[in-house]
């Protein structure tokens, strides 16, 4: 691992153990299970949480359609259920673990996209083997109110639907303070440009993608190569003296982070200047924390992170997190606190 705070960070990831924050460390907070509401076809009005639902069918989650009514059926359906979540989840980090859903899915929090996971026709590809786990931005969310959950699918042949799985509401054992939360959707594109590091690089065009996920989950099946994430966010600022860190999560295989265009860390070696690839294998299953340089973050103004990513073969991408910025002190206490719960 480079970076360009090596003793500081040596530091940091001695305390984080093997307690890394995947969708193992997550907890039940509220099951989904049971009777939901559903309807065969599409329109985009179904979303909406002031959509009337009334005249809408009840069919159980999780289990296929066929089995409760709709013997046959391939194409669009819709599913919709409300829940209550209590204020006092406010803070920590919640998910949503939709189960295994056949072939493909969009999953909607009062009207806002949350994930995704296949491609919808026309550049259909299923995803029914992957298990949907999507972060719940805290602002999308009405707390001690209803919440509107709809989940649109499409259904290419055999059995369809929200098939199997542990539906509910999860929230980590831990909570992650960050200054800033990174998770959510970033922009993406495949191939391989240093210019896509820089701050002012038009990336207007890419397409969206969403952090933490594997990339073959959304839209690039059996993709294995280069690629590059970017996000831009305001920075409210911190003491000025203050360290500060940023959380990748896991990234399949190897990469480099850069913010407003200054290298800040990576993970493995790729294969520039003529150097081959020659990593451990392991670089997948690292961790990723580095030391933002003091200054780097611009107060009050847009700044960038800049991911350059290359995958060698079979899952890519930012797929585990947390992923966010968060001061050095916080980050000790965070990393402390999982190695207590024992994982």
């Amino acid at each position: 691992m480079r970076t360009l705070y090596i003793s500081a960070l040596i530091c940091l990831l001695t305390l984080s153990g093997k307690g890394n924050p995947g969708n193992g460390d997550l907890v039940l907070l509220q099951s989904l299970k049971g009777s939901w509401l559903f309807s065969i076809g599409i329109n985009e009005e179904w979303i909406s949480p002031k959509f009337n639902d009334s005249g809408w069918e009840s069919i159980k989650v999780p289990s296929p359609w066929e089995d409760q009514g709709f013997n046959g059926y391939n194409g669009y359906a819709c599913y919709r259920k409300k829940l209550t979540i209590p204020s006092l989840y406010k803070g920590r980090m919640l998910y949503l673990n939709m189960g295994y859903i056949d072939d493909v899915d969009e999953v909607y929090l009062n009207g806002h996209k949350i994930g995704s996971t296949g491609n919808f026709p026309p550049d259909y590809s299923t995803a029914y083997n992957a298990e949907r786990v999507y972060y719940i931005p805290e602002e999308y969310i009405s707390f001690d109110a209803s919440n509107l959950i709809a989940v649109k699918v499409y259904d290419s042949y055999d059995r369809g639907g929200i098939v199997s799985g542990e539906l509910g509401l999860y929230g980590g054992k831990t909570t992650v303070n960050f200054d800033i939360n990174l998770q959510g959707a970033w922009k993406f594109m495949p191939g391989d440009d240093p210019r896509r590091k820089e701050s002012d690089f038009n990336d207007s065009m890419w397409d969206e993608i969403f952090v933490p996920a594997k990339w073959e989950d959304q839209r690039y099946r059996d993709y294995d190569g280069y690629a590059w994430y970017r996000k831009s966010f305001v920075w409210t600022g911190n003491n000025a003296d203050e360290k500060m860190v940023i959380m990748m999560g896991k990234i399949d295989d190897i990469d480099q982070v850069f913010i407003n265009g200054t290298f800040v860390g990576s993970t493995g070696y790729f294969p520039d200047k003529g150097r081959e690839l020659a990593n451990s294998g392991q670089e997948y299953d690292a961790f990723r924390g580095y030391y933002i340089p003091a200054g780097l973050l611009k107060k009050g103004q847009k700044n960038v992170i800049a991911v350059r990513v290359l995958d060698t073969g079979g899952a890519g991408g930012i797929y585990e997190g947390p992923v966010g910025i968060i001061s050095q002190a916080r980050y000790i206490e965070y990393w402390r606190k999982l190695k207590k719960t024992g994982n």
